[in-house]
């Protein structure tokens, strides 16, 4: 079992030939809204890569909220401890270019009134194999949660802001993105981020795009890092991309593979995804993921 604590967002997503500037209007071609959050995305992931997956956090009680819990549950992920508060859910602003690049701004809404997992919920988190964490909720709520989980730790350090020790001290596993990797080491070489990195955890994955990911660990990659190039594809939309190879990474992981198996596993499944536009929505699942593969 994999348990997921995080963030629940409805996306607001419109698609653009090119973002507008600061005091710039432009005509988008299209505008959809798309269950997402980067909580929600990994554990819809997860749970389309074959992992059983239960899903800890918040929604508000809004019309976004039961949109929300009946995607979460539609993919096979247990809501039971996804909890409904007052006001808003969470919002996602998402501008997509037709390149495939995208920006977001996020509104907490619902997330950001969390404290922490609730005693169902970290005793959900204690029962799981692993816990996947991010930092679209209050950094307070993931020290919680972190704090609960006797099996490893999974951090998104996603958007970027201080770790503190206490959250580091409890992560097994770091997954940033290059940009991410420079802006918590200082370093903009990702292969010299990813020993900085493996200074405060035991283990990281910095994701890279076009040209694959790159992975160490203190125990597990003595001969130095490991890369695993991307699958030459053509991105429509990148959005979640980087929560569909996590949400696989932990089932692959979860299943016992090697490390390199394991990442060309979650590659496989991030490059299907960036072919369909949508977070959520491009999620694929195990067979098509195997199948790509072979």
């Amino acid at each position: 079992m994999i348990s997921v604590f995080g963030s629940a967002n409805m996306d607001l997503v419109a698609y653009v030939a090119k973002a507008p500037g600061l005091g710039e209007t432009v005509t988008g071609r299209a505008f959809r809204t798309v269950p997402g959050g980067k909580g929600a995305n990994q554990a819809v992931a997860a749970a389309r890569a074959g992992g059983r997956v239960v899903f800890v956090g918040a929604v508000g009680d809004d019309a976004f909220g039961p949109e929300l819990r009946g995607a979460l549950a539609g993919a096979g992920v247990d809501v039971a401890h996804l909890r409904t508060v007052p006001g808003p859910s969470g919002i996602a602003h998402i501008v997509v270019e037709d390149s495939g690049a995208n920006s977001i701004i996020v509104v907490p809404g619902a997330n950001g009134m969390l404290t922490g997992p609730g005693e169902a919920g970290a005793a959900a988190i204690a029962a799981a194999g692993a816990l996947l964490v991010q930092l679209e909720l209050p950094m307070e709520a993931v020290i919680a949660a972190a704090r609960c989980a006797d099996t490893p730790v999974v951090l998104t350090p996603a958007p970027v802001v201080p770790l503190p020790a206490e959250l580091l001290d409890a992560v097994d596993l770091i997954v940033p993105n290059e940009h991410e990797a420079a802006a918590i080491t200082g370093h903009d070489d990702p292969w010299r981020a990813l020993p900085a990195l493996l200074e405060r955890v035991p283990e990281a994955v910095i994701t890279l795009g076009a040209r694959g990911v790159l992975y160490g660990g203190r125990a597990t990659t003595p001969g130095g890092p490991v890369h695993v190039p991307a699958f030459p594809v053509t991105a429509v939309d990148t959005t979640a991309a980087g929560d569909t190879f996590v949400g696989a990474l932990a089932v692959a992981r979860g299943e016992g593979r090697e490390p390199a198996d394991a990442l060309r596993f979650a590659s496989a499944a991030a490059a299907l995804s960036v072919q369909r536009e949508g977070a959520t929505t491009s999620m694929p699942h195990r067979a098509a993921i195997d199948a790509f593969l072979a």
